[in-house]
């Protein structure tokens, strides 16, 4: 019964990205035009809301794919994806607290997204634009939203935790073995 809280208690997050993400694109729908950019709302250069909407996956790669192989590639591939981690994060012992943490939140922004693909013909909205001063040549980042933002940090999250201690349930099993 603990396994199943320890494990089902990370998937809450889940469910709060879904929501913010999803309220946050609907006030975003209803009061911004479409590619209005609303400087002002911060009334700074760093962080604008900007009301896009993406047809392709991050950075607007595949926006020129047919819509059959964009159904394939960005919402079935995706939900077997997702399945898959959702499967594996069930089976698996291996994952540690932090770690199934960012592994829900891998889903919810997963889901958010998908949520978009399916039920919002003109695309994904995206809304967040931040300047990054001219990092990798761009004078602003590519516009993102929650979802966006969840899968990001919790990608890194989680492999940062696994580049830091890979072998960390491995190593208690084997001192169990040997006690």
């Amino acid at each position: 019964m603990k396994i199943l809280k320890e494990k089902t208690l990370p998937l809450s997050l889940t469910a709060i990205i879904i929501l913010i993400d999803q309220i946050t694109k609907a006030v975003i729908v209803k009061n911004w035009p479409q590619i209005g950019l609303i400087k002002d709302v911060f009334n700074n250069d760093f962080l604008w809301i900007y009301h896009v909407r993406n047809k392709a996956i991050a950075f607007s790669l595949g926006d020129t794919f047919p819509e059959p192989v964009k159904k394939v590639a960005f919402i079935i591939i995706p939900i077997l994806v997702l399945g898959f981690l959702l499967w594996y994060y069930f089976k698996s012992e291996e994952f540690t607290k932090l770690q199934r943490w960012a592994a829900a939140g891998i889903i919810g922004g997963g889901i958010g997204n998908i949520i978009d693909r399916v039920f919002r013909p003109d695309g994904v909205v995206d809304f967040i634009s931040v300047r990054i001063y001219g990092l990798f040549g761009w004078d602003r980042w590519p516009t993102f939203n929650v979802a966006d933002s969840s899968v990001v940090v919790c990608c890194i999250l989680l492999f940062v935790t696994i580049l830091i201690n890979p072998h960390k349930k491995e190593g208690k099993k084997k001192g169990k073995k040997d006690e």
